[in-house]
């Protein structure tokens, strides 16, 4: 299948387009390396790999490559509330209105599987799971672009959506910022973290599971077409204090606390019901303990030492 990856060198696609090419597709990605990263050099010996240096809101140039792609998977995005806030104009431009560009340009035969988040449940009723029947209550320009082009992408006949819950594990364009990642990494380096909103519950995914979820979207794709799917770990509905803990079993030196020192824009607190995911065959292989040994050897590789001396 020829599948174009929009974002294909980020933190999600450097794990995902070598995992496509692997089972045999032809891949094109589209990136801007908007953070000068050099990842998928390793994918370059593969024929079947193709790379661009582009921006996904020029409709010349997605024109040229839709037009060559069996499936289309729109990665490419400001990705998270912080970051989104810096540059809000950005931030609509290429999580929204690139994806409603990209649904014009694609035929009713081509499929897209758009990935999006479900930060967009905003704060959940206590005690009840969220699930894809769930009202979306966005409370961020992050959230509510990424579920505006959840919804511009389900109006097509040939599409489906992954709401990924918060994603870790390692990736060659890593980003140390999200949850698990960080602290993980302040466990590691500083052996200790302050916690705002720590019983605030959401769910997690690794990153490897998130691209076998791909493969396994591709493998039933007639099947699952039409609908959004909740992507995350069942036995991980987790609150901060409560992940911490789990940190703590691997890292005995780890000391964390709580103070009212911040606020998260999206209030994420919600406990998520993956079922209908799991009606499909699909299991996670990526529990948290094994992403977190998997973290902890990372971090040994990895260390900022940027502003430090030693």
């Amino acid at each position: 299948m020829r599948i174009l990856v929009t974002g294909g060198a980020g933190y999600i696609g450097s794990v995902l387009t070598p995992t496509l090419l692997a089972h045999g597709h032809e891949v094109t990605v589209l990136e801007n390396f908007l953070f000068r990263q050099s990842t998928l050099t390793d994918c370059c010996h593969y024929s079947t790999f193709h790379v661009v240096r582009g921006d996904c809101r020029d409709e010349t140039l997605m024109r040229s490559l839709v037009a060559k792609a069996d499936l289309i998977i729109p990665l490419a995005a400001l990705v998270g509330a912080p970051m989104c806030n810096l540059d809000r104009v950005a931030a609509q431009t290429t999580n929204l209105d690139a994806i409603e560009m990209l649904c014009r340009l694609a035929g009713k035969e081509q499929w897209i599987i758009m990935p999006v988040t479900n930060s967009g449940y905003g704060i959940g009723e206590k005690g009840k799971h969220c699930t894809e029947e769930t009202p979306m209550r966005p409370l961020s320009l992050y959230g509510t672009t990424k579920v505006k082009a959840e919804v511009a992408v389900l109006r097509r006949e040939n599409s489906l959506s992954f709401r990924l819950a918060t994603v870790f594990g390692m990736s060659s364009r890593m980003r140390t910022d999200l949850l698990v990642n960080d602290f993980v990494y302040r466990a590691v380096y500083d052996r200790a973290v302050v916690i705002f909103e720590g019983h605030f519950k959401r769910n997690y995914i690794h990153i490897r599971d998130i691209a076998r979820l791909f493969v396994h979207a591709i493998q039933n794709f007639e099947s699952m077409r039409g609908k959004p799917y909740n992507a995350g770990l069942d036995d991980a509905n987790l609150s901060k204090l409560e992940l911490c803990a789990v940190i703590k079993n691997h890292l005995p030196h780890f000391a964390f606390l709580e103070a009212p020192i911040g606020e998260d824009p999206d209030k994420r607190d919600y406990i998520v019901s993956n079922a209908r995911l799991a009606a499909t065959g699909f299991k996670p292989e990526w529990g948290l303990d094994r992403g977190i040994i998997e973290l902890i050897k990372g971090y040994t590789i990895l260390r900022n030492s940027l502003y430090s001396n030693v």
